[in-house]
């Protein structure tokens, strides 16, 4: 049996790597964050699993490669300019920021930029909904709707479909009453109308029912009133709560909700 190599799969990867021969061919490959061995070729079953096992940690799944699922389809067929899954929490804040790479942002009579406190909060967020994934959740971010208008987060799993709008509130205390939303002693503005119309221009881009959430990064207290029917306040810390919600779409149901969500031009007429 010859000799196999073990070789970081870069970039993009995931973290996983790679067992080939020493002509290259592939044999196997292995994905830690799925805890499973995917093999091409039973016959090298024993071979690949001692060369592994250095990287192996925990139990793993080994048998032939997964059959690709709705998403994994979609991800092939689109083009990357399409693919919407790539953006990360922020993503077109990180943009106007200089995505953290040297440039400096603004400031303002001396005091740093406010869309820094936006970013952290909404990285946050995001963060707490992509943890969801171990309980069969999907996740987007900064999706782009006609009008230069944004959509903070998409979540789509067992309990359905959120659209999700992160508000920082920097230590401050939040009201949420009726149709508006108070952070601090400011002027109370219809924050909540966004909420919802966010949810309602999803609904129609997925042709699916689409809740609302609002998610407050930090709040100092957060009072949450009537009038509020429909809509979903969480802070960032209560997020896991989605994760057990269920009952509502089947796991095909959310890869095929998934892959219609991270095209692009499934928004562009909303």
């Amino acid at each position: 049996m010859p000799a196999l190599k073990v070789v970081p799969v870069r970039p993009g990867g995931r973290g996983r790597l790679r067992v080939s021969l020493p002509d290259g061919r592939d044999v196997a490959w292995y994905d830690p964050g799925a805890g499973r061995i995917s093999l091409l070729y039973g016959e090298y079953e024993d071979a690949v699993l001692a060369a592994l096992a250095p990287y192996v940690t925990g139990r793993v799944t080994v048998g032939p490669p997964p059959v690709p699922t709705a998403s994994d389809l979609a991800r092939l067929a689109l083009h990357p300019d399409d693919d919407l899954a790539p953006n990360r929490p922020g993503e077109a804040l990180l943009g106007a920021l200089g995505d953290g790479r040297g440039d400096r942002p603004p400031r303002r009579f001396g005091l740093p930029d406010p869309r820094l406190a936006e970013l952290s909060a909404q990285q946050r967020v995001g963060d707490a909904l992509d943890a969801l994934a171990a309980a069969g959740w999907r996740v987007l971010h900064c999706v782009p709707l006609p009008g230069a208008a944004l959509i903070d987060h998409v979540a789509i799993g067992p309990g359905g479909v959120f659209a999700v709008r992160t508000l920082a509130a920097r230590g401050r205390r939040v009201r949420v009453a009726g149709p508006s939303v108070a952070v601090g002693r400011a002027e109370p503005r219809p924050g909540v109308r966004a909420v919802l119309r966010d949810a309602d221009r999803a609904a129609h881009a997925l042709a699916a029912a689409v809740r609302p959430v609002l998610a407050v990064a930090g709040p100092g207290r957060l009072e949450v009133r009537s009038g509020t029917a429909g809509l979903r306040v969480l802070r960032e810390g209560e997020i896991p709560s989605l994760g057990r919600l269920g009952g509502v779409l089947k796991p095909a149901d959310v890869e095929t909700l998934y892959a219609l969500a991270r095209d692009r031009r499934t928004w562009t007429a909303v």
